[in-house]
């Protein structure tokens, strides 16, 4: 949530900086109500400066014997007391008009964001490694894992519908390693503490994220008004909703691998075959909470972490900076690291890493302390994929295909696949 002080003083900054993400401009309608809450704020203000100033003197008039001055002064303050719960509504609901506009507005880009209107405005900032040199024909993960036996959409749509998958066997046993690589990486060599999360939670660890209320469509709701989690970032930048940290305690890391659950309401027709785009897909969350000061250069440590994921797998990808329209909601800032699968003769996203410098710490109220400082600063978050588990898992399938169509495992797998070094075709 942006800081509607800013917005005041920097209105036009603000559209200028929505017009770069493609919105409209809201700065008239955010002051108009900002207007509207101070406006009635000092109302209230004033009538009880008057209930109270009004109440002192009736016991001053009393003392003074003017019954015909303290009965006025009585019925004063009771028509003050009649109208203040009017007013006192008038104000819940101004200033929840206000937060509910204010939440709905995206986040403001960096100045170094290249500007631009989707992914075809993204700018790459670096490539790593290089495309796989066989001479065999390329294959897409879905042909791959059901020719070797063990990838069943057709099973998986029985129990649930599309846009899930089973996986059996070596592959399901794959896929574990990959996530628990991930995992270790992250909490023996990058300084990330791991964490076992609810994937369940109420509407205001959404909206400190940034999920509600604008995205709720693109999420699964419980029966009993909780959400399944569309990332772990959401219960891990959370931890700290509602604290205040001591400064010399950040910053401070998470790490998760867990389930992460999406709808994908706006995706009809997109990915439809495979395991691409899920409704269900394993994921390694990274989580930063830094200071005013460290973020920018955390964001670069993060996207690095997840980078190693795929270098030490051998994997060729490319990093890209997003541009101003194809940022999330919450980000100042995005790096996407792009892995190269074969079988799509493309680049596809396989982890994004974003800094949102307070915005999230405003929804949530996450505050530090500078020592012999007392003002209180808003912490400033990041999170990343470190990184998606089962687009991880087509990119080695991809990848490590033989002409066979086997699957050669990583030397970075090995020790997590009980001696398997090859997956073939189910017997």
């Amino acid at each position: 949530m942006l800081d509607i002080k800013w917005i005041r003083d920097n209105p036009q900054a603000l559209d200028e900086a929505l017009a770069k993400r493609g919105a409209e401009p809201a700065a008239v309608t955010l002051l108009a109500l900002d207007d509207k809450r101070r406006s009635v704020i000092q109302k209230l203000q004033e009538m009880q400066s008057r209930r109270n100033a009004a109440s002192k003197d009736i016991g001053a008039a009393m003392a003074q014997k003017n019954a015909e001055l303290a009965e006025r002064l009585k019925a004063e303050v009771a028509t003050i007391k009649d109208t203040m719960p009017a007013a006192e509504q008038e104000e819940r609901e101004v200033v929840s008009a206000l937060d509910d506009a204010l939440s709905r507005i995206p986040n403001i880009p960096l100045d170094d964001v290249p500007v631009g209107k989707d992914e075809a405005d993204n700018v790459v900032k670096h490539v790593v490694g290089q495309k796989p040199g066989w001479n065999h024909p390329a294959k897409e993960h879905f042909e791959i894992g059901e020719q070797l036996g063990y990838m069943d959409f057709e099973r998986a749509a029985k129990l649930s519908g599309a846009r899930f998958t089973v996986l059996t066997g070596p592959l399901a046993k794959l896929e574990r390693a990959i996530g628990q690589f991930m995992l270790d990486l992250h909490t023996t060599e990058h300084g990330y503490t791991e964490v076992s999360s609810p994937l369940m939670v109420r509407d205001e660890a959404m909206y400190g994220t940034g999920q509600l209320p604008k995205f709720a469509e693109d999420l699964f709701r419980t029966t009993d008004g909780r959400w399944l989690i569309p990332t772990a970032e959401v219960t891990l930048t959370n931890l700290v909703s509602g604290e205040t940290l001591e400064h010399e305690k950040l910053p401070l890391r998470f790490t998760a691998l867990t389930p992460s659950f999406r709808s994908e309401a706006g995706s009809a027709g997109r990915d439809t075959r495979g395991m691409l785009r899920q409704h269900q897909f394993w994921k390694c969350e990274l989580v930063s909470i830094t200071d005013a000061d460290s973020s920018i250069a955390e964001h670069e440590r993060m996207t690095e972490c997840a980078e190693t994921v795929l270098k030490r797998l051998g994997l060729h990808f490319r990093t890209v900076t997003l541009c101003t329209g194809d940022m999330g909601f919450g980000a100042q800032k995005t790096y996407d690291i792009e892995v190269w699968l074969p079988g799509q003769d493309t680049y596809r996203e396989i982890s994004s890493c974003s800094v949102c410098g307070d915005f999230q710490a405003r929804r949530m109220n996450a505050r530090y302390r500078v020592k012999d400082d007392k003002a209180l600063k808003f912490v400033h978050t990041l999170n990343g994929s470190g990184t998606a588990v089962g687009r991880c898992l087509i990119a080695v399938m991809e990848n490590y295909l033989n002409e066979d169509g086997s699957i050669s495992v990583p030397d970075a797998l090995l020790p997590y696949m009980g001696g398997i070094t090859r997956i073939e075709r189910a017997a």
